[in-house]
């Protein structure tokens, strides 16, 4: 019987909707630090338009041990802080047991990338009533930025004609839930760009922008 997995989500304190512009209800030092700053931004984003949420593949077999269940499940988890198709790789300890209280430090990579997380095996599922779900809690070391996903999120959210950004990689590491050096500004059409960029910033949940 192959045990299925449910994530338990640690991401205290993350934006439920990572979209920039609206009003906040932080104090003055709050809004200095996040408002917008003066940079050059010459990399211009064009709409990647709408795509399913990319999945890893191969998935592993009904009958596949614990730990690459759990290693298939990172690399889903992977693939969502980047918001955009991509080479993943996942590895968990062999023999990783399922036991509740459980820890290892497994590792999945995005095109090159590597992130490891620390995880932690919960108990059974107390909704499952024939025990195969297993809860687990992983955190991640990192964060990931992509390009494609930055497009995505701001032309998903604010539907501009073009956006400018600061030169942001295909693909890089970047700390979790802080204001990277990465920066963008949505010009809409029949405007000019104003040359403040709202910072970007990398979660569990994908690229924010705020």
């Amino acid at each position: 019987m192959r045990l299925k997995l449910v994530i338990t989500l640690a991401a205290a304190g993350l934006l439920a909707t990572g979209c920039g512009g609206g009003k906040s209800d932080s104090s003055d030092a709050d809004a200095k630090v996040s408002a917008p700053a003066k940079v050059t931004m010459t990399q211009r984003l064009t709409d990647p338009g709408s795509s399913p949420d990319p999945e890893p593949s191969p998935s592993p077999a009904d009958s596949a041990p614990f730990n690459e269940q759990v290693a298939y499940e990172l690399q889903k988890r992977t693939l969502k802080m980047a918001h955009a198709p991509g080479k993943t790789t996942g590895e968990c300890p062999k023999g990783l047991s399922s036991k509740e209280g459980t820890k290892a430090t497994c590792t999945t990579t995005y095109e090159g990338l590597k992130v490891q997380w620390k995880v932690t095996v919960g108990d059974k599922a107390a909704w499952s009533f024939s025990g195969d779900y297993v809860t687990f809690d992983a955190t991640p070391s990192t964060g990931i930025i992509t390009r494609d996903g930055v497009a995505r999120l701001l032309f998903g959210n604010f539907s501009p004609e073009y956006v400018l950004c600061n030169n942001i990689p295909k693909a890089t590491l970047a700390p979790l839930n802080v204001a990277s050096k990465y920066s963008c500004e949505p010009v809409y059409k029949g405007d000019k760009p104003h040359g403040y960029g709202t910072p970007v910033r990398a979660t569990e949940d994908g690229p924010r922008s705020y």
